[in-house]
């Protein structure tokens, strides 16, 4: 989920207006803020172990297909 509140307060401490807010591509953004958007994407081992320990109910014989 992106955090837009707080990236518009980001944006206005920048002297950045809601219309400049959203003309801002992710290049400008993060180039501005000199980093990221969000949180880091999570790692492949971690969406592992989350699909082994809630797997879909098709995946775990449940489904209707």
């Amino acid at each position: 989920m992106t955090p837009w509140g707080a990236m518009m307060r980001t944006a206005a401490a920048l002297g950045v207006g809601p219309e400049g807010f959203w003309r801002l591509s992710l290049a400008e953004w993060q180039m501005l803020t000199g980093g990221a958007v969000g949180p880091e994407p999570m790692a492949r081992v971690e969406l592992e172990r989350l699909a082994k320990a809630w797997p879909d109910e098709e995946a775990a014989g449940g489904g209707d297909r």
